[in-house]
């Protein structure tokens, strides 16, 4: 995902120790220029007090060089119009880039607090751009002369780029439709808030106390473990506790002989923040009905139609039309899956048909019975270390760069790392990564990249990204490092694979640098990342045992690939059943109840009972916790089918092929959004995407 818990006492909210005798003045860091050589925010100086006033400085910095455009007696050109609108504000660009990465990664009580007042002060200042009916005349006025003023086609994008999107916000509504717009929008920005905040409390409230070891058989020492220092920080010595956080529940769903203590932690999960203080039920009727109540503002006749008109699916139709065409044989295929589950439950005298709670764990039995696979002979070669080393050999192998960690670097936690990205031949700059892979009580669940700083021009000239990785993998337990699953490396790619867009762009203006890119183009960068995760040739770098130093064996290599299409009815069916799920909300007045919605949308596509959508919606932050995946979940299996026609040529030509990834580094990696994504695509391979690539991929075609 382009774009979670908290540990307050390490955070740098906190002031420094101040002399009562020599006390200095705080300044506030977001109201000038940070003084560091490559703008990293200095996070020890940034002290939650400084938010707002920031903000509402940024604003009027923002409303003064609107001003500026707006009476500029000149007719309206890219230099006068376009270009200023880059850097309409410095000083929002620098508070809103470390503001919202703290709501996701480091909201503490207090930053939440300050949080429900900021957020408004921030989409006033998105209106007040947006919906500046002067500004977009400007705007406009450029758009319709952009033929005759001598732009180089990169230019002449960025403006139709500008008129769209401007358009897209409701700058050519009249007054009465802005009025309601604004309204919309101030009455979703809460409801975001609220979503968040009762999901991110649900999270943590919910835990499984277990009281007898024998109640653990099954469960890898890592798990066990884990579990035990949970218990131990909530004062619960001698026993072992259970979270809702990937680490700690994927691994018992997996492991765990104890069927009701599995069937305790899915059903703690899939009713997380559905009932009691935190219930997002009726969170989500009204974000449904507002959504709803917007898209005919803007003209359209539901807000799924007014999203996917804005990208390359054009409308929920064809969006549908794909989701189907991969939907169906994956369900096809998980019943072949289940099929194989429910043949051992037999075998074993189990005397039950094979239950939602039942799928990791029985699945994890046919790959043992199938591939003589256990994940935990894999994992002692995955420590997060030797992880990191595959991902950068990766890179410099396909890309030319190398990450060298930087210490002494402004950092948010101390568990944060810091990294110089250099070109490998020059030792040039070529961006900065940092990432923060551990859960913590502050942080919302998942995995994310984003940004601080894009690449382009800003007002002091051009700049190289910032760029950060985000996820709550498995942390250290006892004297273990942090040993990864196999779906953590995988997203460990994944993301960095956004991080490899925005790192390597080359595009000369921040609107379309790096991924700023369609929605629906956007994926396909971090999903062929992946692909690389598991090839033998990486592996026999990078794959070491943490305790011997062992390469990972060849038989082990063998076993993985041989598992690779292993389980992927069960992972397409609850992904493309969310996305239908997604678009079906989409499609929907928000007059129903959210339980009864969701089973009516799992009986219309065909849902397996055995499997349930990847997220239900009291905790599908991909779609309520913001309008950024909202009707567009989707694109994650439409970028896969841009992502696996790609991949074919690596596999074809030799997946560290430098001619191959010389060309997909150039076309696709450093272009941003410079030229129209399928345009793009089709430069680097020779043809239209072939649908077909990704049920190869997924072995459901030969």
């Amino acid at each position: 995902m382009k774009s979670i818990l908290k540990s307050a006492a390490t955070l740098f909210f906190c002031a420094a120790l101040i002399s009562p005798v020599m006390a200095e003045e705080h300044k506030n860091p977001f109201l000038s220029p940070y003084g560091n050589e490559y703008k990293i925010p200095p996070f020890q100086d940034i002290q939650v007090g400084d938010f707002i006033p920031a903000i509402k400085a940024g604003i009027e910095e923002q409303k003064q060089n609107i001003r500026k455009i707006v009476v500029n007696r000149a007719v309206p050109d890219f230099d006068n119009t376009i270009l200023p609108l880059e850097n309409i504000s410095p000083i929002l660009d620098r508070v809103a880039s470390v503001f919202y990465h703290y709501d996701a990664a480091l909201s503490t009580d207090e930053f939440a607090a300050m949080a429900e007042e900021a957020i408004p002060l921030l989409n006033e200042a998105a209106n007040q751009i947006n919906l500046d009916p002067e500004l977009f005349k400007k705007i406009q006025a450029v758009y319709e002369n952009r033929d005759n003023l001598n732009l180089t086609p990169v230019q002449k994008r960025v403006v139709e780029k500008y008129y769209k999107q401007f358009a897209e916000q409701g700058a050519a509504l009249p007054e009465d439709k802005k009025k309601e717009l604004i309204r919309i929008n101030d009455e979703l920005s809460k409801l975001f808030i609220q979503y968040n905040k009762n999901l991110l409390n649900a999270t943590n409230s919910f835990f499984v106390t277990v009281y007898n070891e024998d109640d653990l058989a099954g469960l890898p020492e890592s798990s066990i473990a884990m579990a035990r220092e949970e218990a131990k920080a909530r004062g619960l010595d001698g026993l072992w506790v259970f979270t809702l956080h990937a680490p700690s529940r994927l691994p018992l769903l997996t492991y765990a002989q104890n069927r009701g203590l599995r069937e305790a932690v899915y059903k703690g999960y899939t009713t997380l923040a559905s009932y009691g203080d935190n219930n997002n039920y009726p969170v989500i009727k009204k974000i449904v009905a507002l959504r709803a109540e917007k898209a005919k503002v803007m003209g359209f006749d539901n807000f799924a139609q007014m999203m996917t008109s804005r990208v390359m699916a054009g409308t929920p139709e064809a969006a549908t039309n794909l989701l189907l065409q991969v939907f169906e044989p994956a369900v096809k295929r998980s019943a072949e899956e289940v099929a194989d589950m429910q043949a051992i439950v037999d075998a074993e005298g189990g005397n039950f048909k094979i239950a939602p709670w039942d799928y990791y764990y029985y699945a994890e039995k046919v790959k043992k019975q199938k591939y003589d696979l256990d994940e935990s002979e894999v994992r002692p070669y995955f420590s997060l270390e030797n992880v990191m080393k595959g991902l950068f050999t990766a890179a410099e192998k396909l890309y030319g760069i190398k990450m060298v960690e930087m210490p002494d670097a402004p950092k948010w936690l101390d568990e944060v790392t810091v990294y110089e990205v250099q070109d490998a031949k020059t030792g040039e700059h070529v961006a900065v990564f940092m990432t923060d892979y551990f859960p913590r009580a502050s942080k919302r669940q998942g995995a994310w990249m984003e940004q601080m700083q894009s690449a382009g021009l800003y007002e002091d000239g051009n700049r190289r990204p910032i760029v950060y990785n985000i996820g709550n993998f498995t942390p250290p337990a006892g004297d273990s490092p942090a040993l990864l699953t196999i779906d953590e490396v995988e997203t460990t790619f994944h993301e960095f694979g956004h991080a490899l867009q925005a790192i390597l762009s080359q595009a000369p203006y921040r609107s379309i640098a790096g991924t700023n890119v369609d929605r629906d183009f956007v994926e396909m960068c971090s999903q062929i990342n992946e692909h690389w995760a598991f090839s033998p040739e990486l592996l026999k770098i990078y794959a070491k045992h943490y305790k011997t130093g062992e390469t990972i064996p060849d038989d082990l290599i063998q076993k993985l690939n041989n598992a690779s299409k292993f389980n992927q009815g069960f992972i397409t069916t609850e992904l493309a059943g969310a996305a239908l799920l997604d678009l079906e909300w989409g499609q929907s007045d928000g007059n129903t109840d959210v339980p009864e919605f969701e089973v009516a949308v799992a009986e219309k596509i065909g849902m397996p009972k055995e499997i349930t959508y990847r997220y239900r919606s009291p905790y599908f932050k991909h779609i309520f916790g913001d309008d950024g995946y909202a009707s567009g979940y989707y694109t994650y299996l439409w970028s896969q089918v841009l992502e696996a026609d790609a991949w074919e040529l690596f596999e074809q030509n030799g997946i560290f092929d430098p001619e191959t990834a010389a060309k997909f580094k150039a076309t696709i990696l450093e272009t941003g959004d410079t030229e129209d994504p399928m345009v793009l695509f089709e430069r680097f391979r020779g043809h239209k995407p072939d649908a077909h690539a990704l049920l190869r991929l997924r072995g459901f075609e030969d």
